[in-house]
Order: C-alpha cells, then structure tokens, then sequence
C-alpha cells in the first residue's frame, strides 16, 4: 500500500516502524504533511535568522517565539488543525520573505530558504515531498530525526519560559543553526552525533531556563499533599503544561464560583507555593493524557489544553474543549493570546457556569513537590539513609506514560522493587504508581515526585548534588538507575540531556524509538549504555541480582488480598484455614493482609511464614 504521509516521531508509532496511513495519535495524512511543511519552512526560517546572526544583525525575539511555536505545534498530539497549521506555513513564508531583503548576501541563502509561493496547491504539493523519507540515507536521516526532535522537545521548554517572560537568546540561536545543519549534506554522521550531543548541552540550559521562570515567579516547589477528590461547584479542568495560562485562569475565576482542577501534567502546579492561595483551585483530576476520553466525559465541564497532550474528542464533550497556544483541533473553541499578553478566559468561565459540577471518580489525596530544592532541604536525611543503607537505591522513572498495555510493566516495576529503593519521578509517567501505597524510608517517601516532564532538570540537579557530597567523580558511581518511559518529543531532549550530562546506562521502554536506525542505535548502546527493557523479572535480576527476584514473588503484609489471591495459587487455601472465610467479598479483597490478620486476630509473621514456604 502506498504511503500518504510517514511519521515516526512518537513510541506509538504503528508497528515501531512508522504511520503511512494516519496517525496512531489520530492525526490525518493531510495534517501529518502539513506538519512536515511547517518543519521545511520554519527551517528555512531559520537558515534566513542565522543568515542575520552572522551579518551582526540584530534578530527579534518574535522571530525566535515564531521559530519555537512552529515546532511546538509539531510535537505529538499538539495541533490536529490543517487550517490553522497551513496559515502558519504562510505567515512564516511571508515573514521571511521580508526578512531576506536585510541580507546584503543572499547567494549564501540555499535553494531551501528560498523557497516561496503564494499557492495553495503548491503548498499542498510540496508538502507531500518535503518529509522524513526525503533523506535517503537511512543514518543521515536517523540523526537528523533525532536532532529535529530534540530540538521540538527544547522549543516547547523555551515557549513556556517565553511565557513568563524569560528568554535565552544564545539557546534561540543554537537551536535555529542546528535545524539549518540538519539540512546540511556535507555533515558526516560524527558530525551529526556531536550535533546530537550539543543539542543535549542546550536541553541543559533551557531546563534550567525553564526552572528558574517557574520557580522566580511562582516559587519553589514543596511538598504538597493534593487532593484528588470533587465538590459540588462547576469547575474548568486544565491540561498540559503552561503554568501562566493556569495563573491567569485562577485570577480570573477568583470570586466567580468556579473551581477549577488539573489533569495530567499539570497536577504539579499545586506544588508551588504561588497557587495555593486561591481557595478555587481544588486539586488533581483523573490520570495521564491518555484517559481523557472517559476522564473529560465524567468532568462535565469546560476543559482548557494549554499545550500538548489532546487526544482527537468525542462529540460528547467536544463542545467543552478549549485550546489555546500551540494545541488546535478542528471545532474547538481557541483562546488567543502570544507570550506575555492576557489571555482572556471569559468565555470558558461562563461556559464553566452551565455545567454539573465534576463527577467523582475517585477520593484521596497524593504527594509531591520533591524538585530540586526541596530534596536538598532533606539532603542530610537523604545521606544519612544511604549511608546507612536505609536506602540502597535510587530509581530515576521520569518521563511519560501512554496507552500501550504494555506500559503496565512500569506499574509491576514499582511493585517490585526492593523496599529499600526510591523512586524518583518527573512527567506523567508518575500516573503509573504515584497512588501505590509504596510506603516510606525513615519518614522519605518511596516515590518523590520533582513534577512536570521538564522538571527531570531537578533530576539530573540532585543526582549532581549527591555526587558533590559522596565526593565521586563520576555521576554513573551513585546509587541510580534509569528506567524511563518515553513518549514524544519532550522526552527525547530529557534523554540528549541526561547524555550530555554523562549519564549512561539509561534504559528506554516500552520499546527503543524507531527512527533510531539500527546503526545509531549501535552508537547509543556502545558509548552510552542505551538499553531497552524486556520483562520486571529479568530486569530486576540485571539490576538488583538474584535475591531480588526471589523477593519480588514473596508475600509481605502490605500486598492487597485481591492481588495475593490472582498471583499465588495455594494463598486462598492457606487463608482460608487460617480462619479468613470472606475471601470472596470485594471488600476484603481490597484490603491488605496485615489489616486482613489485624481484623481477624491473626498473626500476620506467622501466616506470612506458611504463605511464603
């Protein structure tokens, strides 16, 4: 079957091989090759700006904002709009037009930025030519994929700290030379992995960008307890990343009777101390990106994207989306507003005023808020613990979670871990364990949240603060391991960064990206360690040896009844003749056995004894 488009930018790309029909996200043919367009002129952009650069001409930051907004509206489950995503490929046509006539020499200019036409048809032409298949050579290509969604990743990090007004120019310039060279035929592949590499240097600084935006203007995160529950007002759920639209949001909606709640990757804005302030602002609602079909049905009101994930919507609720920034979807509502202007929500709020309040779909509360700074407010009890050996481990599981079933793998992973490890986590991957009852060490829970996806920068932060104080030399001799879930684009920055920081031995999952060639993937696991993940049982042996396996199966008295009874064969028998005669109740089997043997004065050591033989 003939392709109509090729896309292979995400892990859920059809067959780990590529979409040529339409997207596993849902985007349509068209779209994905309108977004290659996008991608061919905002690098002839580009080629024009760095043109300038090197002609001591001053460049606007709207031409970086233009620059980064382009690739933004590119990444994963961004922007499914064609009408929207072709009058970017023309407004950025036509501003570079105008920008060349500065060039005193366009004979540097290549044919590529050069490039203009007025027709549509034309457009639609070209982009059917001008995407990822258009590098023959399966390497080249390779790293070039690699380094373009690097880059994607690092624009998105630098629109939300352009949002609060920060701006890195050196950053800008970097990463409009880079998408110039990967149109560059006389790079050779070494020259492409030191490009990859130095992308990773950038990825650094504008985490660090983005890091210190956030926590200028909303202060620094701290350990939170977020409620997950509901009440009965009418409320606004938001979604994705972009902490000042949920800033003006909250201003907005003060005083109006309407709450408002997060969803996914934005349950760390109740980490900062800045938003607590508002009364309105209630908690965390549902799961990962991924849930949101049944997730946005149940809310009952409006729901704000600030930035990527949106999954295509049911006409259910398709009414209830707004989109605002780089998200677009055909019939939905858009808010406009560029980086530091107000946006005005009035429109979502009176919509908000109309609707049922949520409905709930789950109780409780959770923790987090352990970025950088508050982790090394606890530094001397963090040190203490491992140098006792209290902790063993740490266990970075940063980045994101999705909708492949084999995901869950992450879910048994955090199960099984030895109880004296610590998982340390960033992004929605997080909504894999973080409502596990996984316990504590000595007061420090055993899941430490840092945030969003950009906040595995206060990873990479801690990890270099407890090789200062161990006094290692090298940032792979600390207690760490690296099992990351990856998704988009966002996540292929935080891996070039962590590669950048020397870190090796990173395993990638559920599966290794497939734009990786297998002659780049060659370079990844020979330099750097790069592995993928193959099954909790062999993966805790590699990394914690035979006895964790032996451990991993044993009974403890924290397991939940329901899973001792699926998971070993012989438990109910024991049970049962231990007096336990409600095994059957769905009650009982979502309570622990300790609270099981509690209940019914039993001995919880001695049946762990007999259920563990």
């Amino acid at each position: 079957m003939e392709n109509k488009m090729f896309c292979y930018q995400c892990q859920e790309t059809a067959g780990c091989k590529g979409c040529t029909q339409v997207g596993v996200c849902g985007k349509t043919a068209h779209t994905a090759n309108l977004q290659d367009l996008l991608i061919y002129v905002t690098k002839g952009l580009a080629e024009v700006l760095t043109a300038l650069r090197k002609e001591g001409k001053e460049v606007a930051k709207e031409w970086n904002h233009q620059v980064t907004e382009n690739l933004f509206i590119t990444i994963t489950n961004a922007n499914f709009d064609d009408e929207k995503i072709m009058a970017r490929i023309q407004s950025t046509l036509v501003g570079k037009e105008e920008l060349m006539k500065q060039i005193s020499n366009q004979k540097v200019l290549s044919a590529h930025a050069r490039f203009y036409t007025e027709n549509v048809e034309d457009l639609e032409a070209r982009a059917k030519e001008v995407g990822v298949l258009a590098t023959a050579n399966e390497d080249v290509r390779s790293l070039r994929e690699l380094i373009t969604y690097g880059l994607k990743g690092m624009a998105a990090y630098l629109k939300h700290a352009n949002a609060l007004g920060s701006e890195n120019e050196e950053a800008d310039t970097f990463l409009q030379s880079a998408l110039v060279k990967t149109l560059d035929d006389n790079l050779s592949a070494d020259d492409l992995v030191a490009l990859t590499l130095e992308t990773g240097k950038y990825g650094v600084d504008v985490m660090a960008l983005l890091d210190g935006a956030n926590t200028g203007k909303y202060g620094n995160p701290e350990i939170t307890k977020v409620n997950i529950g509901v009440r009965n007002n009418p409320a606004i759920l938001v979604s994705g990343h972009d902490l000042r639209d949920l800033e003006m949001l909250l201003e907005q909606t003060e005083g109006t009777g309407v709450d408002v709640y997060t969803h996914s990757e934005m349950l760390p804005a109740h980490y900062y101390p800045a938003f607590k302030k508002y009364s309105h602002f209630v908690g965390n609602y549902g799961n990962a990106w991924w849930k949101q079909k049944e997730e946005f049905e149940s809310f009952n009101g409006p729901i704000l994207l600030t930035t990527n994930c949106l999954v295509p919507p049911k006409d259910s609720y398709k009414d209830r989306v707004y989109t605002t920034g780089a998200v677009g979807f055909p019939g939905c509502k858009h808010i406009d507003g560029n980086a530091g202007e107000q946006k005005d929500f009035s429109e979502i709020i009176e919509h908000a005023k109309k609707c049922a309040a949520p409905t709930e779909i789950e109780t409780g509360e959770i923790v987090g808020g352990f970025a950088h700074n508050q982790v090394l407010a606890l530094a001397d009890q963090v040190v203490e613990a491992v140098k006792t050996g209290a902790i063993k481990k740490f266990v970075v599981m940063a980045g994101c979670d999705g909708r492949a079933k084999s995901r869950n793998y992450y879910t048994d992973f955090a199960k099984a871990l030895p109880k004296d490890t610590v998982i340390l986590t960033a992004g929605c991957a997080k909504y894999k364990y973080n409502k596990l009852d996984l316990g504590d060490i000595g007061g420090i829970p055993r899941v430490l949240d840092a945030g969003q996806c950009n906040d595995s920068y206060s990873l990479a932060v801690i990890a270099l603060k407890l090789k200062e104080v161990f006094g290692l030399d090298d940032i792979n001799d600390l207690p760490i391991i690296y099992n990351i879930a990856w998704y988009e684009q966002k996540a292929v920055i935080v891996l070039l960064a962590l590669l950048h920081l020397g870190v090796k031995n990173i395993h990638l999952g559920p599966t290794l990206p497939a734009f990786l060639s297998p002659n780049v993937a060659k370079v990844l696991v020979e330099n750097f360690g790069i592995a993928g993940i193959t099954t909790v049982e062999d993966d805790m042996r590699l990394f914690f040896g035979e006895d964790a396996v032996k451990n991993e199966n044993k009974i403890t008295a924290d397991m939940i009844m329901g899973d001792i009874l699926r998971a070993h064969e012989g438990a109910a028998q024991i049970l049962m003749e231990a007096g336990m005669h409600c095994l059957g109740c769905p009650s009982s089997q979502m309570e622990s056995l300790g609270d099981a043997c509690a209940v019914h004065g039993l001995d919880v050591e001695e049946l762990l004894t007999k259920l563990n033989k």
